[in-house]
């Protein structure tokens, strides 16, 4: 047992047992349907599983440096139907959209004062704003969902790039972009030290509440983005189109290694958690397995990241 807390508390291990596990769902999958191991079908997991993969890529570093954000996926619903009907209402798409990423940024902002300012408890505050901003989503709406049906917005959800879905693309360069910053930037360095003491960082000089409060909005505006990509692919800007996958945006992360005692994880486990889910989903599918048992292999695999996140966490204090 002492090698195996010894395996498991290796740096590499997480991300490196998930691309092992990741790789054998890739082969189970591949034998057992003939229309899985397809480039175009390969690309619809990733390009389907963009507007989840960008809600948990910003969740990453928020979960590292301590932080949780349960509002998300909720700001994501309100970004498509502001976008939806500030159009419907004669503005400009594209301006209604730049409008809603500021909007997701503002959610993010309430977040980081309630919880940092105020001291409220990430999961408390996050929970209520997830509750007012859902709500004033079917406020707006009536319930029901708004047209958003313009040739140009539509690109963002649908289109294509060298061959490449754009949402796919989008996805991979905001992973980028924050693997970039976790890695050679202050912020980053910040973000890891705040999660695994925020005592000791803030005695140091760090500015821990405001690194925080960057980080919910980074957060908030990234629900915002995958609002658009999402009421792009869909024509229309539904309330609660992404309110159910918010379970899906904490698996990835949590299933990607990121602790949720914070001051551990990566974006490129995140993404490869991402993948993973959608891999799951989509051989599933193929494989015309109910969905209701696709709920419970979902749970099923959130409970063993869990455990495993559990055990690295003994290792690592042993």
């Amino acid at each position: 047992m002492s090698r195996f807390y010894a395996l498991i508390a290796k740096p590499w291990a997480g991300v490196g047992l998930l691309l092992l596990f990741y790789l054998g769902v890739i082969a189970c999958f591949a034998l057992l349907s003939p229309w899985f191991l397809t480039f175009d079908n390969l690309v619809s997991i990733g390009a389907n599983m963009a507007f989840i993969g960008l809600m948990a890529a910003a969740q990453t570093p928020l979960i590292i440096a301590g932080g949780l954000d349960l509002s998300v996926a909720a700001v994501a619903g309100l970004a498509g139907v502001v976008v939806a009907l500030l159009h419907a209402g004669g503005m400009d798409v594209w301006l209604a959209a730049l409008l809603a990423l500021a909007l997701g940024g503002g959610i993010g902002a309430i977040n980081g004062v309630l919880t940092t300012r105020l001291h409220f408890n990430p999961f408390i505050a996050t929970l209520g704003t997830m509750s007012v901003v859902g709500g004033l989503a079917l406020v707006l709406t009536g319930g029901l969902t708004k047209p958003l049906l313009v040739d140009s917005f539509a690109w963002l959800g649908n289109g294509q790039l060298g061959g490449l879905p754009v949402p796919l693309l989008l996805m991979l360069a905001v992973y980028a972009v924050l693997g970039w910053v976790l890695r050679h930037t202050r912020l980053g360095r910040y973000t890891y030290a705040a999660g695994s003491n925020a005592v000791a960082s803030r005695l140091m000089g760090l500015p821990v509440e405001r690194m925080l409060i960057v980080l919910y909005v980074g957060s908030g505006m990234s629900g915002a983005l995958s609002g658009l990509v999402l009421a792009a692919m869909l024509g229309a800007g539904a309330p609660d189109a992404a309110g159910k996958h918010l379970l899906t945006v904490v698996a990835a992360v949590i299933l990607g290694g990121t602790s949720l005692l914070g001051g551990r994880g990566s974006v490129w486990g995140t993404l490869l958690a991402v993948l993973l889910l959608g891999t799951l989903n989509n051989g599933l599918t193929l494989l015309d397995v109910s969905s209701f048992w696709q709920d419970v292999t979902r749970g099923a695999v959130l409970l063993a990241a869990i455990g495993l996140d559990q055990l690295r966490t003994r290792a690592l204090g042993e």
